[in-house]
């Protein structure tokens, strides 16, 4: 029997009563993005959350605007051990995309949909600080480690949680492009799926949202986990169970862990209505990864 309108809404009930008052940090990326109806979805669901009494806070990607700017201008992107080479040149479009028109638009869909939020990037308020990132490789074991440098890329060193927080409890949801900024003024590019996470554990939310293309972490069998704790997801990386692009994202997700966060959810936001059918319904949709 499909449910009503009251079935569904009485199954979200302790949720919503649960999380009322929660800080959550959601990663958003993927096909979510560029897809006008999961946009709109998106940026409707957000505004649900932070009227209910959540707290929202998203950190934006941005890749394929990107690529496609640099293509536009007759810029080849490079990558380096799959992380985009920054060059200035490569890093002022980064800085034009992600904290001008990514961003603006994702603070323009929530507005259309009556919420009020703040576009940010790591420059404002020195809200992100970083330092560049250098890379050890070793082709071989028996050569010496070498130094990858993937130009203008940076990790963080420090988040301003209190300019987050102070937004947030003046019913302002932040959107973050994750963009840093060293001592001297330099800008970064950063993995927004690495800034999700530090910004997750300065906060000490509740949750951290991963929303991807896939439905989340998959076993042996190709069955969806819906439930993993730190030592398992260890387990299965060493077993080569997840693999490739999943495990940096799985590695951060660890290291929120480690600095506070309550729970890690990685679920698939090519679904419509992805964020609410995971955090208020009985089953969920994703994987949720514990301590």
């Amino acid at each position: 029997m499909t449910p009503n309108v009251a079935d569904i809404l009485i199954e979200a009930l302790p949720y919503i009563r649960f999380f009322s008052g929660m800080t959550l940090v959601v990663k958003y990326g993927g096909h979510a993005m560029v897809d006008e109806q999961l946009k709109e979805d998106f940026a409707r669901d957000i505004t649900l959350m932070k009227f209910i009494g959540l707290h929202p806070v998203i950190v934006h990607g941005g890749g394929p605007q990107i690529n496609s700017v640099l293509e536009r201008m007759g810029i080849s992107p490079r990558f380096v051990r799959g992380m985009r080479f920054t060059d200035q040149e490569t890093m002022d479009v980064v800085e034009m995309v992600l904290g001008g028109n990514v961003n603006k638009s994702i603070v323009a869909q929530i507005s259309r949909q009556g919420g009020k939020s703040v576009g940010l990037t790591g420059k404002d308020g020195g809200l992100i600080l970083a330092e560049k990132l250098q890379i050890m490789h070793q082709p071989d074991e028996n050569k010496a480690p070498e130094i990858i440098d993937p130009g203008l890329v940076g990790k963080v060193t420090r988040v301003n949680a209190e300019l987050i927080r102070t937004l947030s409890g003046q019913g302002f949801i932040p959107v973050i492009a994750p963009v840093g900024v060293g001592t001297a003024g330099e800008t970064y590019n950063i993995n927004a799926d690495l800034v999700a996470a530090k910004v997750a554990g300065e906060l000490a939310s509740g949750r951290l949202i991963y929303l991807t293309d896939v439905d989340g972490l998959m076993d042996t069998e190709q069955n969806l986990v819906s439930s993993v704790d730190t030592e398992t997801v260890k387990q299965m990386i060493q077993a080569g169970t997840i693999s490739g692009g999943m495990i940096p994202k799985i590695e951060y997700a660890l290291d929120a862990l480690k600095n506070g966060v309550e729970k890690v959810q990685i679920i698939n936001g090519t679904r419509r209505h992805a964020l609410l059918l995971e955090l208020f319904t009985d089953q969920g949709i994703g994987t949720q990864v514990t301590t």
